[in-house]
């Protein structure tokens, strides 16, 4: 048994903060061969989720905010974003289930944020998601840019 606790929270943050992508996830499942994929997931203010959905292997999912504060962005198909929805600590909602083919992103809005994601399984790694065509890629010189970009987008609504 693993217990969901502060301490494991702050144990992740703390690896999140010092991985150059600013984030850390823990798999709760034993296998991606399971028939549901729980996972926890660090993240620090400047890790950058590149927008995309999920219908190559098409699978809903599931996220409830544990620790600090999330943005869950929606866009259309050209990258506006269509909706956001602020999650966690304070805010009126913990998390959202997303259905298939919805383009997605989640931005961390506080240092020491933690979310738990589940979907079904199993997960392939080569047909984990599909990346948005308009937003850079993860690591690029681009992708800091843009994470500002849609943090500004998103700080107009608090």
């Amino acid at each position: 048994m693993l217990l969901l606790n502060q301490s494991l929270f702050r144990q992740l943050a703390a690896q999140a903060a010092a991985h150059p992508r600013l984030r850390q996830h823990l798999n709760l499942h034993r296998s991606y061969e399971d028939p549901c994929q729980r996972l926890l997931i660090a993240m620090q203010p400047d890790s950058y989720i590149r927008p995309h959905r999920h219908r190559t292997d098409p699978k809903p999912e599931c996220f409830i905010a544990l620790r600090g504060r999330f943005a869950l962005l929606i866009f259309d198909n050209h990258g506006e974003i269509v909706d956001r929805f602020f999650l966690g600590s304070g805010e009126d909602a913990a998390g959202a289930d997303l259905p298939v083919g919805i383009w997605h992103s989640v931005v961390c809005l506080e240092p020491d944020s933690v979310f738990f994601e589940t979907k079904p399984g199993p997960f392939h790694p080569d047909q984990k998601k599909d990346p948005a065509p308009w937003a850079p890629e993860e690591g690029s010189p681009e992708a800091a840019a843009y994470l500002q970009t849609l943090l500004s987008q998103v700080l107009k609504q608090i």
